[in-house]
């Protein structure tokens, strides 16, 4: 994970109005969101393994992905490019789970935090340079 300095940190703005912004450049609202923090994640590469990462705050109400009436307001913190390295063909250690596999569709990366070639942290930049500009000042 690389920490990326942004104008963007520490932003207040409503949830809507941030999401809808983002969604222009290719973010999306990342899926371990909760009721009061998130993530807004971008893809880099295609295989979907890199990704630019701008994580968030409530600081009033609670964000609900299918409300566009939502009056939240949230806190942008500092945005960070991030690798995910995952094992390629079948899991040796796997094993038949039937009820199991209802729940378990996708593979966990075999490294969450792999390290972030030097391109893809200035592709990281550019992407947030690009999306920074589509803020009000």
């Amino acid at each position: 994970m690389i920490p990326i300095s942004s104008v963007l940190e520490s932003r207040e703005q409503h949830f809507i109005d941030t999401l809808q912004l983002l969604e222009t450049q290719h973010f999306t609202l990342g899926g371990n969101w909760d009721y009061d923090k998130g993530f807004f994640d971008r893809p880099l590469d295609e295989a979907h393994k890199v990704w630019l990462r701008i994580p968030f705050e409530v600081t009033n109400g609670n964000i609900d992905n299918e409300a566009t009436d939502n009056e939240a307001l949230i806190r942008l913190g500092t945005p960070y490019v991030l690798k995910h390295e995952y094992r390629e063909g079948n899991d040796p250690e796997a094993s038949v789970r039937v009820a199991g596999a209802l729940f378990d569709q996708f593979q966990s990366p075999s490294n969450a935090d792999a390290e972030v070639e030097p391109h893809w942290i200035e592709e990281a930049k550019q992407a947030l340079n690009a999306t920074e500009q589509l803020f009000p000042s």
